[in-house]
């Protein structure tokens, strides 16, 4: 007897197919890449010699360490402070709130999209870890839940707050900070995260996509609700650190006043330098905040070692990786096949085209380069040279590479496979729930990038 797929089931599908048959390891798509890139770079750059393509490589592995592990270290922080007992706590009455399929996957949403513009590392644990108390406490398909979560990570992972590619270029002196070494000057976060242009298609966002997931919410029959009896298992069986007990090194190590002291001389320095300064953002500050807040909350330094310690599990990927990015980076570079990839764009965009069509390219790249540094690594070698030459929008060029890759993770299972490892489920039927949201919020990112980041977005 056959039976009926349904659109959604039919997009399942496909996912499975592609991601899992078709697409190999990102670390393989990166080496593969990085042989492309060197391809390329022979035949099409003006100095694409092997000898220049090599010392350019090697270059830009090493010269991309300072960024790496910036970026870890967001990710971790973020981490650890969704593990302190206070936020867990917070947690577990939020979920209180949720009374049927519908409220639940509003809370999830929403709070999951507020901890993500904080800190991307913060909002990708909470999402995850509100699901799994809510989905204690009423009966809703897990993995509808779970991708609601992971789309309220993907709206402002990218573009909020702990955004790599904003803080790079709001960063003086970062390697990666690609406006600055060509135009002289940084980008502050109020020209790019701050600016109602990149606010109000994420606002928008914020509202259309739980009433999208209300609407594709899977009937009775087709439910797969998660055990709760197992998850609060798999809660109370998670690791917790070993507390020594009242010897000199224990005491030590449990003091709250050493926490407290470390904690109080950092928010003491920022003070002074806000004083004195005015206040700013850039990646060091951002990850300083969370690094307090965690050591905070978690009390003791030896709970929050712990912590640290189960979030570094989860930056593998990230660690082998960007290196990797960074020797594409370096070839382009080297080569000057960033300048002749420029020289393309500039004669097929205009300056109020432009940010279009760097959304446009991200989308792609992302499914191949998932990750935000990476990302801009390889793609804003060439873009931000367009943007001078054309007089495009250097803020809202630079966020489109950004907002193209919170569409291009809805796709891509990168990002998403430590929120279901979190959660405990299969990622397949996340990613037929998020490729919806891909179709209608990628779509509205689109028209944002095309009509109105070219008449508002600062120059």
């Amino acid at each position: 007897m056959t039976t009926h797929k349904s659109l959604l089931q039919r997009c399942v599908g496909y996912c499975v197919y592609l991601f899992e048959r078709l697409m190999p390891d990102p670390f393989v798509i990166v080496i593969l890449l990085s042989v492309f890139t060197a391809v390329c770079a022979l035949v099409f750059a003006p100095r694409g010699t092997p000898s220049n393509i090599l010392a350019g490589w090697y270059k830009g592995i090493f010269g991309i360490f300072t960024f790496a592990f910036q970026m870890v270290l967001v990710l971790v922080t973020g981490y650890a402070l969704a593990n302190a007992p206070v936020i867990k706590a917070g947690l577990r009455r939020l979920s209180l709130l949720a009374t049927g399929p519908c409220s639940a996957v509003v809370l999830v949403f929403t709070i999951g999209a507020v901890a993500t513009f904080l800190n991307w590392g913060f909002g990708l644990v909470v999402g995850a870890m509100l699901a799994k108390q809510v989905a204690q406490r009423v009966r809703v398909d897990f993995a509808w839940l779970v991708a609601a979560g992971y789309s309220a990570w993907v709206i402002w992972a990218f573009t909020g707050l702990s955004s790599s590619i904003a803080l790079s270029i709001a960063s003086p002196g970062n390697p990666l900070n690609l406006v600055e070494q060509i135009t002289h000057a940084v980008a502050p976060l109020s020209q790019t995260v701050f600016a109602a242009w990149n606010l109000i298609p994420g606002l928008v966002a914020m509202v259309l996509i739980p009433l999208i997931f209300i609407l594709m919410r899977p009937a009775d029959a087709d439910i797969i609700a998660a055990d709760p009896d197992a998850l609060a298992a798999a809660d109370e069986a998670a690791a917790k650190p070993v507390v020594r007990g009242n010897t000199p090194a224990g005491i030590v190590e449990n003091s709250r006043i050493c926490g407290l002291a470390f904690v109080l001389a950092g928010a003491a320095y920022l003070a002074m330098e806000w004083r004195q300064h005015g206040v700013s953002l850039d990646i060091n500050t951002v990850i300083f905040i969370f690094l307090l807040a965690g050591l905070g909350l978690h009390g003791s330094p030896v709970r929050y070692v712990f912590a640290v310690t189960e979030a570094a599990k989860v930056t593998g990927p990230m660690l082998l990786q960007y290196p990797f990015y960074g020797g594409i980076m370096g070839i382009m570079s080297a080569t000057g096949l960033a300048d002749a990839l420029a020289s393309t764009y500039i004669h097929f965009a205009s300056s109020t085209t432009l940010p279009f069509f760097s959304y446009l390219g991200s989308v792609l790249i992302t499914l191949f380069i998932p990750s935000g540094g990476g990302h801009w690594a390889v793609q804003g070698p060439f873009t931000i040279p367009a943007a001078v030459t054309l007089g495009a929008s250097i803020p809202g060029t630079s966020m489109a590479i950004a907002a193209g890759e919170l569409a291009g993770s809805l796709l891509q299972p990168f990002w998403a496979i430590p929120v279901v490892a979190i959660a405990g489920i299969g990622v397949q039927r996340v990613l037929g729930f998020t490729l919806v949201i891909f179709l209608t919020i990628g779509s509205l990112f689109a028209l944002s990038y095309l009509f109105i980041v070219p008449v508002f977005a600062a120059p």
